[in-house]
């Protein structure tokens, strides 16, 4: 996607406050990738990703900002913890599967892509089957057979468009592929044998079978069943390998934890620095086997991040902090940001809440006051307790609109509930004591 840093930096504010200096860097990185593509293929091969690590407490944005990142761009992007991955050896996820979940994350991307363009070719072609199963059964009722058979499917069409159908049972044959299976789990090997024999497929598990069914199921299934032998698999694979490999984000969080935290060669630290350099083969660039075809980890955006609580980037090992030349310090959340947090973003807290309680007619609505107080016991709960950042808010909501959300039963009228300061004080008063006397435990 050809868009500007100032634009990319301007679809992330729509859903993400504050954290300018990491939004900046992203952009850069991203626009970086476009002008890459712009170059002779020589000069291409030459230019990889500016890979970039986080450093922030948790809750104030670095994993939604690259989720958001790689939305905006449709991106194949997988994000992982590292400290789910072990040492070559031990028992655990290997390094090398964050490569296969993002083939895995790219094939269903492309997937989709390709479903969308045959939609229209395989939607008529089930419409079809559906149409001329129910008009034989038409055909035969009384009153039927003087007309047409031309007439009758006309009339069926119609009435399938018109989803007059759509709870109607009918017996159709319906194709179940054969179900694919790991050669060895985690290799990322697989075999398929309908895939393999084609028409044979059925002699492995699947299979056509007739089932009952309503009108509406049969079209979906039929549906898919249809775009399936529309598509080009082969096709999609190569292309999917492609984006993996030219525009794929990984997101590693928690690399912090992966980090010694000191020159000791306990077992946890050299554990730890074990997966640092199992990671940093694939952060450099290197190859990975995939039941997609192979995957070069070379032009990958890597985005790393982490609290750094106790340990620090510097206790990473020389070549992976080499390996992330951007480093971008997210700013904990203050008062002030909350009360943008609930009130600007499209997708803002208490516009969720509203949605949700607006079913069972409850029309809610926040004065400013109230997003106000609820700021301001955020951030004190912040500074008193644990740092959670924004993930504070969905504590304080929570416990904030339960009466409302348990009482609410969608049996009466719309009803309006404003939520003011006074609200908000005598809702939350066991909350803030509790978080007062933490400050006084020693």
């Amino acid at each position: 996607m050809n868009m500007q840093p100032k634009q990319i930096v301007a679809e992330l504010d729509r859903f993400i406050i504050g954290q300018a200096d990491a939004k900046r860097a992203v952009a850069v990185a991203l626009r970086n990738r476009y002008r890459r593509t712009q170059l002779p293929e020589k000069l291409q091969e030459e230019i990889t990703p500016k890979n970039i690590i986080m450093k922030g407490p948790t809750g104030v944005g670095k994993t939604e900002i690259a989720r958001r990142l790689a939305k905006l761009v449709k991106a194949p992007f997988v994000k992982v913890e590292a400290t789910k991955f072990t040492e070559v050896g031990y028992v655990g996820r290997d390094v090398d599967s964050m490569i296969r979940d993002l083939a895995e994350v790219a094939v269903r991307l492309v997937r989709e892509e390709k479903l969308a363009l045959v939609e229209v070719k395989a939607r008529k072609a089930a419409e079809k089957r559906i149409v001329d199963v129910i008009a034989e059964s038409e055909i035969k009722k009384e009153g039927q057979k003087e007309l047409p058979y031309k007439v009758i499917r006309e009339n069926v069409l119609r009435d399938l468009h018109e989803g007059k159908l759509d709870k109607q049972e009918i017996e159709i044959e319906i194709y179940e592929a054969p179900k694919a299976f790991e050669v060895v789990p985690g290799s990322g090997t697989e075999i398929n044998f309908g895939e393999m024999f084609g028409g044979m497929g059925a002699m492995f598990g699947g299979k056509s079978k007739k089932r009952k069914v309503c009108v509406k199921d049969a079209l979906r299934a039929i549906i898919t069943e249809e775009s399936e032998k529309l598509l080009d698999k082969e096709s999609i694979n190569s292309e999917a390998v492609r984006r993996a490999e030219q525009e794929g984000i990984i997101f590693i969080d928690e690399i912090d934890k992966i980090a010694a935290k000191s020159q000791s060669s306990s077992g946890h630290d050299v554990s730890r620095e074990g997966v640092q350099r199992d990671i940093l083969p694939i952060v450099e660039g290197s190859t990975v086997q995939t039941k997609y075809g192979t995957v070069r980890t070379d032009y990958i955006l890597f985005i790393a991040s982490g609290a750094f609580h106790i340990a620090k980037m510097s206790d990473l090992i020389p070549e992976l902090q080499g390996r992330f030349p951007i480093r971008v310090e997210l700013n904990s959340l203050t008062a002030t940001d909350f009360v943008n947090i609930l009130t600007q973003p499209e997708n803002a807290i208490t516009r969720q809440y509203a949605y949700l309680l607006e079913v069972d007619n409850i029309a809610l609505k926040f004065k400013k006051e109230a997003i106000d107080e609820i700021a301001k016991i955020a951030a004190e709960q912040n500074e008193t307790s644990e740092d959670i950042g924004a993930r504070r808010l969905h504590t304080i909501m929570e416990r904030l609109l339960e009466d409302i959300s348990f009482n609410a039963d969608g049996k009466h009228p719309m009803i309006d509930v404003n939520i003011d300061k006074k609200y908000v004080v005598e809702h939350l008063s066991k909350t803030v004591n509790k978080q007062d006397l933490k400050k006084y435990v020693l």
